[in-house]
């Protein structure tokens, strides 16, 4: 396999391609229109349309992506193919991606981040109020979990009884990502931040805060797929280093276009951490040394992963897309 983000580029471009259509035909398919959802899942209309409106609005899909990227990864390495690693993995792609969602959903609220643009239109509260806005977000944050415990019913390939302990599995690291300890937890660290009698951060509690609060899901989504894809034991400790590095990476580079972000591209307001008082790594190390960290991070994700042998699948070029991202 060429190694995507270095010898071949264009092989990443069409598999990111494939991969989020296929992401977001499923995404339809698990959140339908008003009125066409089975009689027992059925949800109020105006519900469903704030769902549908703040999940089908675009984005980058980086967690289903790097989801189905670890299940291929590791699939591979047991003698499957890429079809058997998405039949696993894509329902957990897409309930990675409802989580995400609704944390965006609720960031975005009047009482968090107070933004009024996000993936390119209005953020949700904007167009639905606060009310529905936040029902909407619990609403994607608890079909996650059903849809985790649901999908796949079934494999060709996997015993019920494996895949039922791989979907417990993947559930149980998705959970703690999603919680206290993780993505609340980082999200509340960021809120107290920037009270007025807040202490500044240092660079360890801004390292943890962001490892909470964008980290937590991005290794949750790396886990799940590797889980979902059969990973053995040692697969799974290198993809979490290498999930580790990613997330690490993700947020310096978010920061990053932060200052320097233009909003026809990242699809939400530019300048908004600086204009808050929020600790971002610019402001804490300026911008050449977080471009530099950024870089150092990719490198230790790739030696996380040649520890197993994984160093040539996708995963590795979505860590480069991660760093030339610019949105």
């Amino acid at each position: 396999m060429t190694v995507p983000g270095e010898a071949d580029a264009s092989t990443l471009v069409r598999w990111i391609e494939s991969r989020r259509h296929a992401v977001e035909a499923a995404l339809e398919r698990y959140v339908p229109a008003p009125g066409m959802a089975p009689a027992e899942r059925r949800a109020p209309p105006i519900v469903a349309e704030a769902m549908r409106y703040s999940l089908l609005a675009g984005g980058k899909r980086l967690r289903p992506l790097l989801a189905l990227g670890a299940a291929e990864a590791v699939a591979e390495r047991l003698g499957h193919t890429p079809e058997h690693a998405m039949e696993l993995a894509l329902p957990a792609a897409c309930a990675l991606e409802f989580i995400h969602t609704y944390s965006l959903v609720h960031d975005d609220l009047p009482a968090m981040d107070n933004d009024t643009m996000r993936r390119g239109r209005p953020t949700a509260h904007v167009v639905f109020g606060e009310g529905i806005a936040i029902l909407a977000g619990d609403a994607l944050l608890t079909d996650a979990f059903s849809l985790l415990a649901r999908e796949p019913a079934l494999s060709a390939d996997v015993a019920a009884e494996e895949l039922s302990r791989r979907k417990l599995e993947t559930v149980a690291i998705v959970a703690e990502a999603a919680g206290a300890a993780g993505m609340v937890g980082g999200q509340t660290l960021d809120l107290l931040a920037v009270r007025p009698d807040a202490a500044p951060l240092d660079g360890a509690a801004l390292r943890e805060m962001h490892m909470r609060k964008t980290g937590a899901l991005i290794i949750a989504s790396s886990l799940a797929g590797a889980v979902m894809g059969g990973a053995t034991a040692e697969q799974m400790e290198a993809v979490g280093r290498y999930a580790l590095q990613v997330g690490l990476a993700f947020q310096i580079v978010d920061d990053i276009l932060d200052v320097e972000g233009v909003e026809a591209e990242i699809g939400k307001t530019p300048g908004k951490d600086a204009a808050a008082g929020k600790p971002t790594y610019p402001a804490l190390f300026g911008l050449d040394t977080s471009k530099r960290m950024a870089a150092d991070c990719l490198a230790r994700a790739r030696e996380a992963l040649g520890s197993m042998n994984l160093a040539d699948s996708h995963l590795m070029g979505i860590g480069q897309w991660i760093i030339e991202r610019r949105n």
